[in-house]
């Protein structure tokens, strides 16, 4: 045998160190965009997966298509992150059928634009309700089990904008900032318990919660067109010009979750295009 078919021998019976047999990754709004992206590309690498969203009906349509994809258990539970009493149930739930939890993507989040001195009180409310104290509420809640297995993974979804700050958009800035404390935090306390805790935080990810931005960022901008203004808000920020895609995301979150990344913690991952190197 050649050393070159020697060398691709010994190459097909190694192991990737992208491998998730036997591991339960629980995503929060995992029914779409990010979260669903997550979901498939845990499930490539063999985590069972187990969604958890406000709409369950889509939520199940997407664990369906992973399922179908990778050949992996996917379900979908219906809950909200704000409600601390379901949160645990669930959890408590996901942990009995899926025989415990390992990873957990908080990825849950929306956001609300409008110029700070006439920014509803009620959506700063539902804003910071979901972004941040969503990921206290899930975060605590899966803590016992994380603890059980003896070793876990947390990813939250942070933002660009929880390390820079953009106008219009002050509920959101706060919150994402607020998500990297919550995540610098946990690491520290999970680091003696083998779980580890870190931020990605995305520029422009071409998401629904980007395009629906649109009008709203249109009108405050002063009636320039939606493209106009999505261009101003996200890309004019970033030096690569073009949106950031899901999967690119999913595929970070994955590498987390793997034992490669077992001494990254604490740390809050730019993907971003380039948007905080300037």
């Amino acid at each position: 045998m050649s050393s070159i078919q020697s060398s691709t021998s010994s190459k097909r019976t190694a192991k990737s160190f992208i491998a998730l047999e036997g591991r339960v990754s629980v995503i929060t709004g995992g029914s779409r965009g990010i979260g669903a992206a997550a979901g498939l590309e845990l499930a490539k690498a063999g985590s069972s997966i187990a969604l958890i969203d406000i709409d369950e009906g889509s939520a199940s349509r997407t664990a369906g298509e992973i399922a179908k994809q990778t050949g992996v258990t996917a379900r979908a539970y219906a809950a909200s992150v704000t409600d601390r009493a379901t949160v645990t149930s669930t959890l408590a739930r996901i942990a009995q059928e899926f025989g415990g939890i390992d990873h957990l993507v908080n990825n849950a989040g929306i956001q609300f634009v409008n110029p700070l001195d006439t920014f509803p009180d009620d959506k700063w409310d539902l804003v910071r309700s979901i972004d941040l104290d969503g990921v206290f509420n899930m975060t605590k809640a899966v803590w016992p089990h994380l603890v059980a297995r003896g070793r876990g993974r947390i990813v939250n979804l942070a933002s660009v904008q929880g390390i820079i700050a953009t106008e219009y958009k002050i509920a959101y800035v706060a919150s994402k900032h607020g998500v990297i404390g919550i995540t610098q935090a946990t690491a520290l306390e999970g680091a003696p318990l083998g779980i580890t805790a870190n931020a990605v935080c995305p520029g422009a990810v071409l998401t629904d919660l980007v395009k629906n931005q649109a009008p709203e960022l249109a009108r405050s901008y002063g009636g320039i067109t939606e493209e106009e203004a999505l261009e101003r808000a996200f890309l004019v920020n970033m030096p690569t010009k073009r949106f950031i895609m899901p999967d690119e995301i999913g595929q970070l979150i994955t590498y987390l979750c793997t034992d490669a990344a077992k001494s990254i913690t604490g740390a809050a991952i730019a993907i971003d295009g380039g948007w905080t190197a300037h």
